[in-house]
């Protein structure tokens, strides 16, 4: 561990999750690490999983060798693919025998491409619900009985900027609508089990992971902005912050909520452009009777 420390600086004073433990899916790259890192800068000991070992275990060691000395936090790496039910079985049960516990879950784990809908084939559709929708149902489940059940604990969720429809990304805002209904059901379902569960609606977040997922250029991102309010693009930290207030006892009265970190962009104007085209007439009643006058065939003096 080094003396100089995680390269975060929190809004939250540093030991607000001491002796508590977090599992972050999808936490060796982008948002994922920047909720990890963050966390950890809290104090909290935190598994991080991937489906790629390769990346969750170089983003644990990097982690690892930056918590200064004098902190309690710790960082552990699983590979998981949270569609697979026996793996995140192994993620829970490996974290609580590691750690003993289990307070806080983060559903970070995700994936997409772009296409339009007529274009997704059958295997396309449903490699991303599995994952985004039914991977993160898994994980709820899972961390339910394995500890909260009994003993408690935060869920968030992380979710999209889909209020609008998700044109070029339906299969993926189909899932993360689902997942939004999911954290309200949930929320209500295990309230009296003392688990509060939330969702966290990223908006446009650059990093060098998303670019390199998307195979996009800092340009291509940015051509988002002038459908952002804030005129900028979003961060990880700032996400990670708002995750961070949702699992802190500052938030202990919120649950099935959604928290939109994404500059105003779900209120404002849609960037999908649908061209100038004739083939939605209006249901036109002065039309209809004229059509049925002129066939000699009236159907009502209305």
């Amino acid at each position: 561990m080094a003396a100089g420390g995680l390269r975060v600086r929190s809004a939250f004073r540093k030991g607000l999750f001491t002796d508590k433990v977090a599992i972050v899916t999808g936490g060796g790259t982008g948002i994922g690490k920047a909720i990890a890192q963050e966390l950890l800068y809290l104090g909290c000991k935190v598994m991080i999983a991937s489906r790629s070992e390769e990346k969750v275990r170089t983003a644990a060691e990097e982690m690892s060798s930056l918590i200064p000395t004098d902190s309690p936090a710790q960082v552990k790496a699983l590979q998981c693919n949270i569609r697979k039910e026996e793996d995140v079985k192994n993620l829970f049960s490996t974290t609580i025998g590691e750690f003993g516990k289990l307070d806080f879950l983060v559903n970070n784990a995700g994936g997409q491409f772009p296409s339009p809908a007529a274009q997704i084939s059958l295997k396309g559709w449903n490699a991303v619900v599995d994952t985004n929708l039914n991977g993160t149902f898994l994980c709820c489940r899972e961390a339910y009985h394995s500890w909260m059940a009994e003993n408690g604990g935060v869920i968030v969720n992380i979710i999209a900027d889909m209020w609008k429809g998700f044109p070029m990304m339906s299969h993926t805002g189909a899932a993360r609508a689902a997942v939004d209904n999911l954290t309200k059901s949930l929320a209500l379902e295990w309230a009296a089990n003392g688990i509060r569960i939330n969702s966290v609606a990223p908006g446009t977040i650059f990093s060098d992971s998303a670019a390199r997922n998307y195979d996009a250029s800092l340009q291509i991102f940015q051509s988002q902005i002038p459908h952002i309010p804030a005129k900028r693009l979003g961060k990880p930290g700032e996400v990670s912050t708002a995750v961070c207030f949702l699992l802190s006892p500052s938030s202990a009265f919120i649950t099935g909520e959604t928290v939109k970190v994404d500059g105003g962009q779900s209120l404002y104007r849609n960037q999908f452009e649908i061209p100038d085209h004739n083939k939605q007439p209006a249901y036109d009643w002065e039309k209809l009777i004229e059509e049925e006058e002129s066939d000699g065939n009236p159907k009502s003096k209305l």
